[in-house]
């Protein structure tokens, strides 16, 4: 549990670094969307082709990839229904920054750490299905909402078709499916790129970091955070309660309901023209309530 808690605080020690280098000038807000190109191009890409590399995917699994798709896809409809009359910019705003779990840089040392290999592949097909929303998929939809345009399935295909993290986990998918492995010179450059990702995402985030005591900005973080964590506890009670899997997959699943907001939110918000420090403040705060949340849940279940 130790090294658990100091991996956490270490994410926070990170974001706090970004947010007081920018305070001391070493970084300007411009930074930002160098950083996220970083993250979103580079970065994150490698890391999801190195955690591939090598797996095998039992197509019997994938429906744990459809709960991962299923829950982002509910918070991005609840998002949307809930700020309709708040206006197109905030309804845009609210579905890209409540969807999406932070997993790969996150979520995933948690369970590497108490629940063994069957939970490192739970977790990875729930990622597979969580990609398809936080990738690009909320996105899309929120630049759509935003544009005031029609939903249209062929516009949110040709966003996510320009992800290139997304466009990473479809051929890593289908490389794993078919068995098929990347040569090791490949795997062994990405390795190095995606031992960087996990800083890079904390530092971005960090320098995003902006909060006032405007009451909209202070709202909408409630909002979100509220929605966030109050459908967790109702995801969290069904996989558990519900699911016709072994303990060791429902107890992953729990912890994956409760896992932050995706860290690529902030970047995508930036692409959007929307509010970055807002964005960045309640990635910030959904990291902190996430610790809180799966340290709990790994003391009472296990």
């Amino acid at each position: 549990m130790q090294e658990i808690l100091v991996r956490a605080g270490c994410f926070i020690a990170i974001i706090i670094l970004g947010y007081s280098l920018k305070k001391f000038g070493f970084f300007k807000e411009e930074d930002f969307k160098i950083l996220s190109k970083i993250v979103i191009k580079i970065t994150l890409p490698a890391s999801i082709i190195f955690s591939f590399s090598g797996k095998v995917v039992d197509p019997s699994m994938l429906t744990l990839a459809a709960l991962g798709l299923g829950c982002g896809l509910i918070y991005v409809v609840l998002a949307w229904l809930i700020n309709k009359r708040r206006g197109k910019e905030r309804q845009a705003f609210e579905m890209l920054n409540t969807a999406g779990y932070n997993i790969g840089n996150f979520t995933m040392p948690f369970v590497q750490s108490f629940l063994g290999p069957t939970g490192v592949i739970t977790t990875s097909l729930f990622d597979t299905g969580n990609a398809f929303i936080c990738l690009g998929g909320a996105y899309s939809a929120a630049s759509i909402v935003k544009d005031g345009g029609r939903f249209s399935v062929k516009r949110i295909v040709r966003s996510l078709v320009k992800s290139i993290p997304f466009d990473c986990y479809i051929i890593m998918t289908a490389l794993s499916l078919m068995h098929i492995s990347l040569p090791a010179p490949v795997v062994s450059f990405a390795e190095i790129i995606a031992n960087a990702n996990a800083f890079m995402a904390m530092l971005m985030i960090g320098v995003g970091f902006k909060l006032s005591s405007n009451k909209e900005q202070i709202g909408s973080i409630l909002r979100i955070l509220t929605v966030r964590y109050g459908m967790a506890v109702l995801f969290a009670l069904g996989f558990y309660y519900l699911l016709p899997f072994s303990l060791e997959i429902r107890q992953t699943l729990m912890i994956l309901a409760f896992g932050p907001i995706a860290s690529a939110a902030p970047a995508f918000t930036g692409e959007m023209k929307s509010d970055v420090g807002l964005s960045s403040a309640v990635n910030s705060l959904s990291i902190i309530i996430s610790i809180v949340c799966i340290v709990s849940i790994l003391l009472i279940t296990r």
